[in-house]
C-alpha cells in the first residue's frame, strides 16, 4: 500500500506534480510553466486542452519512479472558469477558453419575461446580462453552432483531467467556479426551473457528473498509467478548485480567519459553513471543506502583473536567477526590499479585467508614476 498522495494542480502559469506525505510534508516536485497560450484575437486567450494533461503527465513522469510506486492516491487542483467542449470520447472539439479571456457573446439565449421582470425589479438585469455574455457556451452557441451541437460535455480543466486520468465523465463539486448553470446554494447542478438554464446555452446532459469533495472518482485507466507513470488503478479523489486548496493549505478553515492569495487572481477568502454573499448577488465558490462556502473577494491579475513585469523588463534578473538556480521573483525580493513603502510614488490601480458586477465591465487598471 503506497504511503504517498500526488496533487496535480494545474494553475494558469504552470503544472506542477506535488508528492507529499502523510503528514503533509512535501516530498518531491515537478514543474512545467505554460508559454504557449493562444491569442488569436485581441482579448481573446485559448490553449490547447490536450497540452494541459500532456503537461501534467510529463511532470508526474518526471518523479523518481521509486516515489511514483509509493503513490496511494491522486488528487486534482486547477485554475477556475478554463472551459473546453468534447466529443464522447473525451476528444477536444475546440482549444480551451481561458477564464481571463475577453470574448463576449452578443446573441443571447432569451429569457422568460417573468425572471426579466425579477431582475429588472431587483436591480440586477445588467448583472445577468453581462454574465450571459460573458458565458463561453453561450460564444460557441452563437459563433460555432455545430461544434456547440456536436459537444457531448463542456469540462472545466479539473474536469478535462479527472476525463484523461478515470475515463469518466465526472468532476469534482468544490471545482465549479465558472459560467454554467450550478446553483452555488445547494453546491450542485442547477434545479430544471433555474434561470441559469435558460440564461446559458449548455442542455443537463452536457455537463459532467459532480462528485462531493473527497469521494473516489475512478481509478487511473491503463492509458493514463503509461502516459503518466502511475500504477494503473490508483485512486483519483474529488479535491478542488485552486484557490479553495490554498485556503484549506493555509489552515483558513474558520469564518474569522482570512486567507490571502497572491496567485494569478490575488483574492482574500475565509470559510464559511453558510451561505455568505461577499457582495448581493455574487455567491460564495464551493470550499475545499465538504458542505462550506469559500467567501471571496477577487482581483484580477494579481501574480500575473508579477509575470508581466519580469517577462517584459526582467532579463537580466531571469538570467542572472537562471544561473543561480533561483526563481527570478526571489531576486525581485530582494531589490524590493530596501524600497520604503508607497514604493516612491508610484501608483497601482490593479483592476486589469472587468468583472461581472464589481468592479463592473468598464474596469481598466494603470499604473501612474512607472
Amino acid at each position: 500500500m503506497g504511503d504517498l498522495l500526488l496533487a496535480i494542480d494545474c494553475g494558469t502559469q504552470s503544472v506542477r506534480a506535488l508528492l507529499f506525505d502523510a503528514q503533509g510534508n512535501l516530498v518531491a516536485r515537478q514543474r512545467e510553466a505554460f508559454d504557449d497560450y493562444v491569442y488569436a484575437e485581441p482579448g481573446w486567450m485559448e490553449h490547447d486542452g490536450d497540452a494541459f494533461f500532456a503537461a501534467a503527465a510529463r511532470c508526474c513522469r518526471a518523479l523518481d519512479s521509486a516515489l511514483r510506486a509509493r503513490v496511494a492516491g491522486i488528487g486534482v487542483t486547477t485554475q477556475r472558469g478554463t472551459i473546453v467542449p468534447v466529443d464522447e470520447a473525451g476528444r477536444c472539439l475546440a482549444r480551451a477558453i481561458v477564464w481571463m479571456d475577453q470574448r463576449r457573446a452578443t446573441r443571447l439565449p432569451p429569457l422568460p419575461w417573468y425572471w426579466r421582470a425579477a431582475f429588472a425589479a431587483a436591480g440586477v438585469a445588467d448583472t445577468v446580462n453581462t454574465l450571459q455574455r460573458d458565458a463561453e457556451v453561450n460564444w460557441w452557441a452563437e459563433h460555432a453552432p455545430e461544434l456547440h451541437a456536436r459537444a457531448h460535455k463542456f469540462l472545466l480543466v479539473s474536469g478535462l483531467l479527472h476525463h484523461r486520468l478515470t475515463g469518466r465523465f465526472a468532476d469534482s463539486v468544490g471545482s465549479q467556479v465558472s459560467y454554467l448553470p450550478f446553483d452555488y446554494k445547494r453546491q450542485s447542478w442547477a434545479r430544471r426551473a433555474d434561470w441559469k438554464w435558460a440564461a446559458v446555452a449548455a442542455r443537463a446532459d452536457q455537463l459532467p457528473e459532480l462528485v462531493p469533495v473527497g469521494a473516489t472518482i475512478g481509478g487511473l485507466t491503463r492509458a493514463a498509467a503509461e502516459a503518466t507513470g502511475l500504477a494503473e488503478g490508483t485512486p483519483v479523489v474529488a479535491a478542488a478548485a485552486d484557490k479553495a486548496c490554498e485556503i484549506l493549505g493555509s489552515g483558513a478553515l474558520a469564518p474569522d480567519v482570512g486567507a490571502l492569495s497572491y496567485g494569478t487572481t490575488a483574492t482574500i477568502n475565509l470559510t464559511s459553513p453558510d451561505y455568505l454573499e461577499p457582495m448581493a448577488y455574487v455567491p460564495p465558490y464551493p470550499s475545499a471543506v465538504p458542505g462550506h462556502y469559500s467567501v471571496e473577494v477577487q482581483i484580477f491579475r494579481g501574480f500575473w502583473l508579477v509575470s508581466w513585469f519580469r517577462e517584459q523588463f526582467g532579463q537580466l534578473e531571469r538570467m542572472a536567477a537562471e544561473q543561480q538556480g533561483v526563481p527570478a521573483e526571489k531576486l525581485f525580493d530582494e531589490m524590493i526590499a530596501p524600497i520604503p513603502p508607497g514604493s516612491l510614488g508610484l501608483v497601482l490601480l490593479p483592476t486589469w479585467s472587468p468583472g461581472i458586477r464589481v468592479p463592473g465591465p468598464e474596469a481598466k487598471g494603470a499604473v501612474i508614476g512607472f
